[in-house]
């Protein structure tokens, strides 16, 4: 009972929270944060959140709320920050980063759009298709699971750098967990896994004044570096060497001897055998993100891991993943953490599937980016909340669906719950005011202001080399 209890009182706080981040139509947009938890079904569209009963006002001031809505975004990352965050078996935090877009390619008159990655059902039958795409930090749950805790969320812009804006994000968040009491000192170090898309290296050397470590997949065709050799007195001089022979991901010949090298047995992909080498590095340059770099490159030392799986789900072939993690001196207990922990990061994707799919994250129709951020925002929240209802929620099923225990409820089922456990909770929201809607354009005129086009893509070039500054798109003509 006393558990039932403080779960309440976290929601209820936590709402109330949400209430107080939200400055300009705050009783609009938190009852539309509700009407997303209490519809029955999947979120089709923005004017039917208005026929829930949780939803008081009319479909004007929904889209008014969005459009003119102002979120205090500061205060509700550190409320996110200050609640409960799921650990690992040894107390340790795992962020997982990603990205997921919210394709636009018919919205011409919305700005700032980017060309977003988007795959197909056939083999190689990925596009690019003009979209937001939206770069989330969420704390992962060990074991198999479908929940995740957002805690910040920030589009990417024409001009922005993928992995400038994603190090700010992460130190940003790094700091908020620190400021909460969430990492203190002497506890294990935060962990940081991404996928292949991010420049784990760079990431790990920005960073590198946190307590944290980086870990994520990198291709496998790429060609790092061993050790460089003791240095050997020569009387016609020389300095030292910085970097030692290539270590060729595609060439088992130009391997060494692994430093660790485990196997275990797993339910899903039979037996995993892992092989570690110790101190490998990539040979950086004056191109890409270290452009910038003032002085000497660095040697940025980590381990290399190559992990192989008997089969994947479905009986497919599995293919070597490798992993590169900040890290040195691994021991098989350390090797086995990083691959574990990485995979799950996919369990990220449960929660895109939930947001686009059950909460209709990417179904409104917003021009302005902006709104859009607004509605982002209102999914964390949501989801937030479904997460602290967890032991709460009672499993409605289908009669078709299997029976599940209470603490293994997914996001949607505990949803369907949600509408009988919000009166216990915190209602901060007013009643609306009788007011009449406005005259709106007179019968017959036409709207001779013309919504203005944008391009999609960067607004800046950067340099791949030395010689210049960054180069501007130029604009369209007319």
């Amino acid at each position: 009972m006393g558990t039932r209890v403080e779960a309440i009182d976290l929601l209820a706080g936590f709402r109330e929270q949400i209430y107080r981040c939200l400055n300009t139509r705050a009783d609009a947009l938190f009852e539309l944060t509700d009407a997303v938890l209490c519809a029955d079904g999947p979120v089709k569209s923005l004017v039917d959140l208005t026929l829930t009963a949780e939803h008081r006002r009319g479909h004007g001031s929904l889209y008014d709320a969005l459009n003119q809505g102002r979120i205090d975004v500061g205060r509700l990352r550190r409320a996110l920050a200050a609640l409960p965050v799921p650990r690992f078996g040894d107390g340790r935090i795992v962020l997982a980063v990603d990205v997921s877009p919210w394709l636009r390619s018919d919205a011409a008159c919305s700005p700032e759009r980017l060309f977003c990655h988007g795959y197909g059902r056939a083999k190689s039958a990925a596009q690019f298709i003009p979209g937001w795409p939206y770069s989330f930090v969420a704390a992962l749950e060990p074991g198999r699971t479908s929940w995740t805790a957002m805690l910040d969320v920030v589009r990417l812009g024409p001009a922005d750098d993928a992995t400038a804006v994603t190090a700010s994000q992460l130190r940003d968040v790094i700091d908020q967990l620190i400021a909460c009491g969430q990492q203190q000192p002497g506890d294990p170090k935060i962990l940081v896994v991404c996928d292949a898309g991010y420049d784990v290296t760079r990431l790990a050397w920005v960073l590198r004044d946190l307590p944290i470590e980086v870990a994520g997949r990198i291709r496998a065709d790429r060609v790092l570096r061993l050790p460089a050799p003791p240095y050997e007195y020569h009387p016609s001089g020389g300095r030292p060497p910085k970097h030692g022979g290539e270590f060729d991901l595609k060439d088992p010949g130009s391997w060494p001897e692994p430093a660790v090298t485990t196997s275990n047995e797993t339910t899903s992909y039979g037996k995993a055998e892992t092989k570690a080498w110790d101190r490998l590095h990539p040979r950086l340059t004056h191109r890409a993100a270290w452009l910038d770099h003032q002085g000497t490159l660095p040697v940025v030392e980590g381990t290399l891991i190559r992990l192989q799986v008997e089969y994947l789900p479905g009986d497919r072939a599995a293919q070597p993943m490798w992993l590169w993690w900040s890290g040195t001196g691994a021991d098989p207990e350390d090797v086995d953490r990083i691959w574990q922990a990485y995979l799950r990061r996919f369990d990220l994707e449960h929660t895109f599937r939930l947001f686009k799919q059950t909460l209709g994250w990417t179904r409104p129709k917003l021009r302005d980016p902006r709104a859009a951020d607004r509605w982002t925002w209102i999914m964390i929240a949501a989801h937030t909340q479904l997460r602290l209802a967890r032991p709460l929620a009672v499993d409605l099923r289908r009669p078709w669906e299997q029976p599940a225990p209470p603490d293994r409820l997914a996001p949607a089922r505990v949803r369907r719950g949600f509408r009988n456990l919000r009166p216990a909770s915190a209602l901060p929201a007013a009643a609306p005011k009788p007011s009449r809607p406005g005259p709106g354009r007179p019968p017959g005129s036409k709207n001779h202001s013309r919504a203005t086009r944008y391009d999609v893509g960067k607004t800046v070039k950067r340099e791949t080399s030395l010689g210049g500054p960054p180069r501007r798109k130029p604009k369209a003509k007319g």
